[in-house]
This record gives structure tokens, sequence and C-alpha cells, in this order.
């Protein structure tokens, strides 16, 4: 059995000088760090452009831009019907389960959670949660997430997903988890994993677990023995992974770990933009030349590696970025809280300046196969009334 220490100070990291230590503590306080012994393991630490370093390791452009980005950009606030459960989707929920994760992604969209006073947005006793669910029968889908699930004891994640197979409209129960790639020991050195998902993920109903690889570097032995175990347990596996600068904004890079996951038994899922949250600007990708680098690495792999959707959470739902000209780029509507929206099509001008849907002028939105053409203005912001997008033009 490995043993794998979890780590919350950077001092505890040896690789670090007493001087960097120094210095990044003053972004510690404002975001805290978190790793363990097995991913840092993993670090080139020769190389101070290291992706997995950019990934885990503090860096002072966090503290650059203040301006820039929220606590919660996509607004989960708005679809949380009670604490730590959340409602976007008619026939999908999700359980926010865990304020802890195998370490703290310096990118990561819920860095709320690990701010103080946050507690109230976690899950504390998960039966009024599946009490909802019986409630809602068009709820056919739910998603764990946190943190992450996988950092619950399996007796306890059992207890959950036991109840949530005891209510016959839940079809599908996916578990967003990156403990493959952060600690891999998790799943290798725990019989009764594997031992829960074969209980419950059936061939009517399949438990999915929703993985986060985000560079070829992280697909270890060991990951690849963790996904394995997962696999022949009967999970489905899929990977959602952010385009971040410096990490896999390079479509040779993006290519490969796209090959790589499909060499492997799981299917590359969503591929996000990243969301504006407040520390994240050293990491994003303006939306043109991400769009750019996500089309360039699928090209040349095989139907089974370029299964990824690039896509925006935003909160009026999810933004497919489908294509791009000297003018315009064209988007639409991949997921709608309204299922009426879902597929509509939004035309907007080109802006190789921006990160977000916020920051293009929509010119045109097509509901139901009308275009409704919206006028936009550089100087105030661009309203329709089904879409509801603030936008400006820089």
């Amino acid at each position: 059995m490995a043993k794998v220490r979890y780590i919350k100070n950077l001092a505890d990291v040896p690789q670090l000088s007493p001087q960097e230590v120094s210095q990044l503590s003053r972004v510690t306080r404002k975001f805290p760090f978190g790793a363990n012994s097995y991913y840092l393991g993993l670090i080139n630490w020769a190389d101070e452009n290291d992706p997995i370093r950019r990934m885990v390791i503090p860096t002072l452009e966090e503290l650059g831009d203040e301006e820039w980005g929220a606590v919660d950009p996509s607004r989960e606030a708005a679809d949380t019907v009670a604490p730590g459960l959340q409602h976007k989707y008619p026939d999908t929920a999700l359980f926010l389960l865990s304020d802890l994760c195998g370490g703290r992604c310096r990118y990561c969209f819920r860095k709320r959670l690990f701010m103080p006073h946050r507690e109230h947005e976690i899950l504390k006793d998960y039966r009024p949660a599946v009490a909802y669910i019986k409630a809602h029968p068009e709820v056919n889908n739910v998603l764990l997430t946190g943190g992450d699930p996988l950092r619950l004891a399996t007796a306890g994640l059992r207890e959950i997903i036991s109840a949530l197979r005891e209510i016959d409209h839940v079809q599908i129960i996916r578990i967003g988890t990156k403990m493959p790639v952060f600690n891999p020991f998790r799943i290798i050195d725990d019989p009764a994993l594997p031992e829960m998902i074969k209980e419950f993920s059936t061939p009517e109903k399949r438990l999915y677990f929703m993985l986060h690889f985000c560079h070829p570097n992280e697909i270890t032995r060991e990951a690849i023995a963790a996904v394995d175990i997962l696999i022949t347990s009967g999970a489905i596996l899929c990977n959602q992974n952010p385009l971040l600068r410096g990490v896999n904004d390079n479509p040779e890079v993006l290519a490969e770990l796209y090959k790589k996951l499909s060499f492997i038994g799981v299917s590359p899922y969503y591929t996000f933009q990243t969301r504006p949250t407040i520390g994240n600007k050293p990491y994003a990708v303006p939306l043109v030349r991400a769009y750019q680098v996500f089309q360039e690495a699928k090209k040349n792999l095989s139907g089974t590696a370029k299964r990824a959707t690039f896509v925006m959470s935003h909160a009026l739902g999810k933004i497919e970025v489908v294509g791009l000209d000297h003018f315009h780029i064209y988007m639409r509507y991949h997921r709608a809280p309204d299922p009426a929206d879902t597929g509509e099509f939004i035309v907007a001008r080109r802006n190789d300046g921006g990160y977000w849907l916020d920051d293009f002028v929509i010119d045109t939105v097509s509901f139901a196969g009308i275009n409704d053409t919206v006028v936009g203005s550089t100087a105030g912001a661009v309203t329709d009334s089904r879409i509801k997008v603030s936008a400006h033009y820089r």
C-alpha cells in the first residue's frame, strides 16, 4: 500500500526555497495551496514551466488583475435549491458533496469552496437532497461533485449512491473526480470501491466517472492502473478538462492528451473554456485562440480521440463554440435551463481579446429557425429578450 502524504503548507514542499515560500505566501493567504506527495513527484523541478507545477504551485500572477473574474462566475448560487444541491437543467441535479480535493488546482472555478465561511455551500446531509430528487421525476441524472467525492470514505459514498439507486427515475449517477490524477492509490488500495461500483453500475443503469486529466504527463503507470480498476468494475469513464494557458493550449499537447485518453479507455467529453474566476486570469486563453487550438488538436485524431466538445459553462447554459471566420464567432446552446433554447444558434462579432460570452457583441440569435437581429453598441449592453446577454466589444 502506497503512502501518499497530503500537504497544505508550501513550507512542506522541499523543492521550494524559503524565499519562494515567503514570496508565494502572499498568494496562499488569498487562494489556499494544497497538493500531495504523489502529484508533486510528477513535477520536473528543473523546468520552471513544467505543466504539473503550473497547475498546482501558486504564482504571483494570480494576484495580478484584481478587476478580472468573479467568485462564482457561472452564478451557481442562482441554481442552488438547497445547501449543496443545484438544479439548473431539468433532467440533471448536482450534489456538492465535499470541499476536499486531492490537491488545489490553481485554476479551480469553485475555489470559493476553499475560502472561509463557505461551509454552507456543501451538502452536509444527503437525505433532504435525495428527497428532492424523489419529488422531481424529471431528474434522471445526478452528478456527485465538490471538491472531490473520492475524498469521502467509500462507505459514505456508497450510502449516498445506494439511496439514489432506490429512485426509479434516476438512470445515471456521475462522480466527478480528479483522484486517478491526484492520487491513484485512493483507488488502487481500496478494494471496497470496485465492489461498490460492481454493485451499482448495472447493465441498465451505469455509474459514470467524470475524470479530470489536463496534460499527458498526468497519465502515469499508476493512473492507468486506477483507470483500469474503474473500467473492469463496470464504470463508464469520460474526461473533462479546461483549456489552460501554459499547460495544454498547444495543439500537439492537447492532441496527445486526447490520444492517450482514448488508448486507455477514457472518452474525451468536454474541453472547457476557462471560467473567469477571480485569480484565474493567468490560466485563461482568449476564446478565439482557444477554439483554434481545440480545432487544430483534433485534426489528425481518430474518431475515438476527437469526441470532446468545446464549451463554456455560462450562467445561461452550456454554450458550444462551433465555428469561426474573419468577422464572427459562431456558438450554440449545447444545454439550456429552458429546453426550448437548446440547439439555438448565436452569431457574435469576432473579438480576439474576449474570454467569455459577455465579452462579445451578439449580432444574431436564432430561435426556432427565426433570426432575431440584435443591434450592437460599443458603449453599452446588448440585450435580447430571450438570451439576456450583457455584451461589450473591446
